[in-house]
């Protein structure tokens, strides 16, 4: 199905710039503007930690949409390694996630690791694979050893 004209003037550019507004979208817990990140004509695929596969857009749509039901998530993608061709890229992330701390003073967190494969399209750069599992402890190690450290 084509996209409308003020849709295609929003085509996202770069895997970089689909991959911003991945993670905005989080931030703001909106399934609409999820959805247009993820790719139309492909058969996109989502697994997020501990979940099941979520094969099409409707699946895809259905999930976020439970997983947002309390409001948007705070996601940070930190260590970003990209691996890009001419059509496809492949960016895996560590991800830190806000949780509840049920009230204790500071901020607490998970880290999750991801993988996010984009591919370009006639209607620009969209996803189509998100992978998440829970991170390691080494990776929480880096991190946290990371945090010690002045820039």
């Amino acid at each position: 199905m084509p996209r409308s004209p003020t849709t295609r003037a929003s085509l996202l550019s770069s895997a970089e710039a689909a991959e911003a507004a991945f993670y905005d979208a989080f931030q703001q817990g909106d399934v609409e503007a999820m959805m247009k990140v993820w790719a139309e004509d492909e058969e996109p695929v989502c697994i997020h930690p501990g979940g099941p596969r979520l094969v099409g857009a409707a699946a895809i749509r259905a999930g976020f949409g439970e997983l947002f039901a309390a409001g948007g998530l705070r996601v940070v993608a930190e260590r970003v390694l990209r691996n890009a061709t001419l059509g496809s890229a492949v960016h895996n992330v560590l991800e830190r996630v806000r949780v509840d701390n049920n009230g204790d003073s500071g901020e607490a967190f998970a880290l999750v690791l991801a993988t996010n494969v984009y591919f370009k399209t006639p209607d620009g750069w969209r996803l189509v694979l998100h992978h998440a599992s829970p991170a390691t402890a080494h990776e929480a190690a880096e991190v946290l050893a990371g945090a010690d450290r002045l820039h």
